[in-house]
């Protein structure tokens, strides 16, 4: 089966719009990261590629990624190229996305090799309340991120100048403009940089515009997908709306997920299937297919929340 659009090139957001690809239940994985401040340009691996030492960027990458974490670039927005040549200090941050343990310990290093003796386990830092919002730009990766990126960093850097970053590739390019918004792990998808205010007041007052949302990144892909049919039929756009969750898949593709959800378990039946083949990247020249996944049932089935926040 071809594109929708086969008659020339589009740009893969323009054509994930086209074909309506489901936002929900494709959050990138990560229970805990490390956040690393690089000014300056970055190649198509960001920290491997940029003004980083070569030994200190793989050593530090190896080490983050052996400690179970995941490793993201970040910049601030609007720096001038003579700014980010003469960067000085190197900021980080340990965050921790898993349920009941959502934290954001922050510090900085005045000499790259120290990012190596910076602990992972979050035992050091200064505790931040603070929430992370970091927005894909990376151009390298692929040009949608950087086309649809920049307009929504650019008002959230005036809106939210503190909390907000330029970040490397998160995944799902095709969703163009993505973030993130951490300590929770919040993935958002095609947000529209006059929206991006909006859904930023939104996640700091407790609740998640479902529009454009993708799926809490401490959760697997299925367990993503089956909070957010339940979100969708409750209209419970809380955060803390749902606790522990479990996981399990069939020889048939179908998954049983139970979820906490305000304290009652619901059980949701998805059906896991691939697409037709589509290029998810602008720079794909093979098309291939992606997971999705559909309802089968909910029990049992949520009823409408009265208040959508917490």
């Amino acid at each position: 089966m071809t594109e929708p659009s086969d008659t020339g090139w589009m740009p893969c957001s323009d054509r994930s719009l086209e074909r309506r690809d489901p936002l929900e239940g494709t959050a990138g994985y990560g229970e805990r990261w490390f956040l690393v401040e690089i000014d300056g340009a970055w190649g198509h691996h960001a920290i491997l590629q940029s003004r980083l030492p070569p030994e200190i960027a793989s050593t530090l990458v190896r080490r983050v990624e052996r400690a179970g974490m995941r490793p993201l670039a970040i910049r601030r927005t609007g720096r001038r190229a003579d700014e980010r040549r003469a960067q000085r200090e190197w900021s980080w941050a340990v965050v921790d996305c898993r349920p009941g343990r959502e934290s954001i310990m922050r510090g900085s290093v005045t000499d790259p090799a120290l990012l190596l003796e910076v602990p992972l386990d979050g035992s050091t830092g200064t505790p931040s309340d603070e929430p992370i919002v970091a927005v894909c730009t990376h151009a390298r990766h692929d040009q949608c991120c950087a086309v649809r990126g920049r307009p929504v960093v650019t008002t959230l850097a005036h809106n939210h100048p503190e909390i907000t970053w330029e970040c490397s590739h998160l995944g799902g390019d095709r969703f163009a403009a993505t973030l993130v918004v951490f300590p929770h792990g919040l993935f958002f998808g095609r947000v529209p940089a006059a929206e991006a205010p909006a859904v930023i007041a939104g996640v700091r007052e407790g609740v998640i515009d479902l529009r454009y949302f993708r799926g809490r990144s401490s959760s697997p892909n299925a367990v993503q997908a089956a909070e957010a049919f339940v979100r969708e039929r409750s209209g419970d756009t809380a955060i803390d709306a749902f606790g522990d969750a479990t996981a399990t898949r069939d020889d048939s593709g179908s998954w049983t997920v139970a979820l906490d959800h305000r304290g009652e378990t619901r059980t949701v039946r998805l059906a896991e299937q691939m697409s037709a083949p589509l290029l998810s990247t602008c720079s794909a020249t093979r098309a291939a297919p992606v997971r999705e996944f559909e309802l089968e049932s909910i029990d049992p089935p949520p009823a409408a929340v009265a208040s959508a926040g917490r």
